[in-house]
């Protein structure tokens, strides 16, 4: 079975046709081994052929989680859902980059049958649905208005600081509602001062990726300094507010970096609060700040609104 499938896949026209795909494809058998990975999967995860050929979809490596950050490759994977329902199955998932940081997807899998119909593995389907899609056009924008802070490549405070006015606009004016994020990384020193500032540096990097790719095209996150992300979430409740910081400190959590042969993970301490009509800028940044640090107090990795 394993022969059949791998000799389908050498044929260079099939091949080369699945290479010039924008989407990410893989191939498995019914052991969910991996037999084939595109030049698109390649792109979108970091990982190539030569890490993930040969080895098993639950052996772990993409570690997909869905928006509440439940493991999905152990138990809930959805190949393995596909090959036993006979029948596409769809998804909007999270991943584990090379990087480190997790990188939103929609997902299709779906089975594969031999000539007699029978389910011989499975194949996925995959594209990135986070907003650094368009992320390049912002990083040129904002570089070109000196805006850009240039180790997270996210918005600097200033570029946080004009969001908030025009937002506060907004809101006075024709009572559209948003709300803001203040997360800080916890023991950020501690990494520093254990694994030196290049450790520090790409900590930053994979937060600022990963808090980027769990916000909507619409919200806006901004380096505040140091070891501080101010988000700006558009048109929420407190509810939807809630919601939004939990995935975030969710999809932290299950960031890592690889430093000396050992994941190291990080987590992020949140104050979230909803805009009112009469706060100032520096009232709205204090309560949520206030509020981090209640986070802080009251064991970190959580959030506080």
């Amino acid at each position: 079975m394993k022969d059949r499938a791998r000799s389908l896949l050498t044929d260079r026209f099939y091949r080369k046709l699945l290479d010039s795909l924008h989407e990410g494809v893989y191939f498995v058998d019914k052991e969910r081994t991996i037999l084939y990975w595109n030049d698109a999967a390649e792109k979108i995860t970091g990982y190539s052929r030569s890490e993930v050929i040969g080895k098993h979809c639950w052996d772990n490596i993409l570690m997909h989680v869905n928006s509440r950050g439940t493991s999905l490759c152990q138990s809930h994977c959805l190949l393995d859902k596909a090959m036993e329902q006979g029948t596409n199955i769809d998804g909007k998932l999270f991943f584990h980059h090379r990087d480190g940081h997790q990188v939103a997807i929609l997902v299709r899998a779906t089975p594969i049958r031999n000539q007699r119909g029978r389910i011989v593995g499975a194949v996925e389907v995959f594209s990135d649905n986070s907003s650094t899609v368009d992320l390049g056009r912002k990083v040129r924008e904002l570089e070109r208005m000196a805006l850009l802070d240039p180790l997270t490549k996210l918005g600097n405070r200033r570029y946080g600081e004009m969001n908030l006015a025009g937002k506060l606009r907004e809101l006075k004016r024709y009572g559209w509602p948003f709300g803001i994020l203040f997360i800080d990384i916890d023991n950020f020193k501690v990494i520093n001062d254990t694994y030196g500032h290049d450790a520090g540096d790409r900590i930053l990097r994979t937060v600022a990726a990963t808090i980027t790719n769990g916000l909507r095209s619409s919200d806006v996150v901004s380096r505040w300094g140091g070891e501080e992300f101010v988000a700006f979430v558009a048109n929420v409740d407190e509810e939807k507010l809630l919601h939004v910081g939990e995935k975030i400190r969710m999809l932290v959590e299950k960031s890592s970096i690889f430093v000396d042969d050992t994941d190291r993970h990080v987590t992020i301490s949140i104050g979230a609060t909803i805009a009112r009509k009469k706060d100032s800028a520096a009232a709205i940044i204090k309560r949520a700040d206030s509020l981090m640090y209640r986070s802080k107090k009251e064991g970190r990795n959580r959030i506080s609104i």
